[in-house]
């Protein structure tokens, strides 16, 4: 595997000017993949401009004065994916890492409350040891619970410090959801139904929004019960 990216050829997710430089920086294997994810460094020099050259912004990661979910992160080529929050101590600061209308990656500004916690789809479960069921995140984190109360597409709140299910959105009729891939990237929805396609394509989810549509289930990720529990991205005018 290579250890550069070219910007020409860097992930269509990131926001920046291709034309700047020729390498971008490459994102190291971890809990997002590769198409799906700002490396630390580029939040750094690229989204909040804290720097001018890649040096630097190792520098500044390097020192742990950037932290995700809650931990020191101190390579700068770490990737940073939907929900993530990144914080920086030492300015005040908090950003979530959302999708935005144009299907980017974009950081939104939160305050210190919504920084101590995260939301969380669950992507499978498995049975351990000791019958416990063991909740695959979307994030590559695991969390283990007693009941089996939460079913795949479900979306958990969880707090950084305590690691505790906070609150639950269930993957249902009626729950506020963001749409994070397809043609509807970005919009905000609520589910109007789910279908089940007895075949091998992927089930659908029909969606009423600013206007109705269909979705695969994939794409649906629940943000809130009745209206959205999380900062929304600024919607900017071309």
């Amino acid at each position: 595997m290579s250890k550069h990216l070219k910007r020409l050829a860097a992930p269509r997710v990131l926001r920046y000017h291709k034309k700047e430089r020729k390498l971008a920086i490459r994102a190291a294997p971890g809990p997002h993949p590769l198409n799906q994810a700002i490396p630390l460094g580029m939040v750094v020099r690229d989204y909040l401009h804290l720097c001018d050259t890649n040096k630097e912004a190792q520098k500044i990661v390097s020192n742990g004065d950037i932290l995700v979910d809650g931990a020191k992160r101190k390579d700068y080529k770490f990737p940073c994916g939907l929900m993530d929050v990144i914080s920086i101590p030492k300015m005040r600061q908090n950003y979530r890492v959302l999708f935005d209308r144009n299907g980017k990656l974009t950081l939104v500004s939160i305050d210190d409350i919504d920084a101590g916690w995260k939301l969380c789809r669950i992507q499978n479960k498995t049975i351990v040891k000791g019958k416990k069921i063991q909740l695959n995140l979307h994030d590559g984190n695991n969390i283990l619970v007693e009941k089996d109360t939460y079913k795949t597409g479900d979306v958990l709140k969880i707090s950084f410090k305590e690691k505790k299910i906070e609150d639950l959105y269930k993957f249902d009729s009626g729950t506020v959801s963001m749409i994070i891939g397809g043609t509807h990237v970005g919009e905000i929805a609520g589910i109007a139904e789910i279908q089940v396609v007895a075949s091998s394509k992927p089930n659908l989810a029909k969606m009423k929004g600013e206007k109705e549509f269909s979705t695969v289930t994939e794409y649906v990720f629940p943000i809130g019960k009745t209206k959205p529990a999380i900062t929304l991205p600024e919607v900017r005018m071309q």
